[in-house]
């Protein structure tokens, strides 16, 4: 099983801390040089710094669209192309019952979880996957195939980001492979008030008796991006540690 990326370009968002650094490593030890993109630019020479690899920065914010067309120039002018795009860049400003959400918030978790990757997806596209093929992973979320639970609007987002898996799939192929990733409840700085409240709880119902760690989902996006998984497409990799084993229902986070 090949999972080397040699030669290959990759694009993080969402990157200076968390998953998208745990996965920017990842892809980095597997021999891809990675652009590195996030909001803040100290953060993000701080995580570059910690990488062995070819690495770079470029800060955008990854709702913004002329930001994330300018980030993608920036990779194909420093590293020559992008063949591996991961559109991990997310944001919730909301805990609660969805139906009491104001719509400010409603629209900045769409605008970055939802909008954002269809944008990074179509600059990709446009500018140099059209032609040198490549692999797109969108990180979803388990709270994306479940219901219930105290952040249903970011949920309802990451079901959409799902289906919009699945259709840039069948629309890309065969050149261009879509899939995503939907982590459990992994122990990120964004996810803290969730396993600080709850994570205990959660992690004696597992199948795997713990909560995920960054690491755990950067092996899943290294094996999408390589060339083991060249003959799939439109797939969601759930990596929960069991959590949609126990429930039907996400009321258990």
């Amino acid at each position: 099983m090949d999972l080397r990326l040699d030669g290959k370009v990759a694009l993080v968002t969402g990157a200076s801390r968390g998953i998208g650094l745990a996965v920017s490593k990842a892809l980095a030890t597997s021999g891809a040089k990675v652009m590195l993109s996030s909001r803040k630019q100290d953060a993000l020479e701080k995580a570059a710094a910690d990488i062995d690899g070819e690495v770079d920065v470029f800060a955008a914010h990854a709702g913004d669209p002329d930001q994330i067309e300018a980030c993608v120039a920036g990779t194909v002018k420093r590293f020559g192309g992008v063949d591996i795009l991961v559109n991990n860049a997310a944001t919730n400003p909301y805990m609660g019952p969805t139906i009491d959400v104001d719509l400010p918030r409603y629209d900045k978790i769409m605008e970055v979880n939802l909008r954002g990757p269809l944008v990074w997806t179509q600059q990709a596209w446009r500018t140099t996957m059209h032609e040198r093929g490549g692999s797109v992973i969108n990180m979803v979320s388990v709270g994306g195939l479940t219901y219930g639970g105290p952040i249903g609007v970011y949920d309802v987002g990451k079901a959409a980001l799902i289906h919009l898996t699945r259709h840039l799939a069948t629309e890309l192929g065969p050149r261009v492979r879509v899939n995503g990733i939907a982590p459990g409840l992994v122990k990120t700085d964004m996810a803290r008030a969730l396993w600080e409240n709850f994570g205990d709880a959660l992690a004696k119902r597992l199948a795997m008796r713990r909560l995920g760690e960054p690491d755990d989902i950067a092996g899943a996006a290294v094996f999408l991006a390589s060339d083991a998984a060249a003959w799939i497409t439109g797939h969601v990799l759930v990596v929960d540690g069991g959590a949609l084993l126990g429930s039907a229902s996400g009321s258990d986070l």
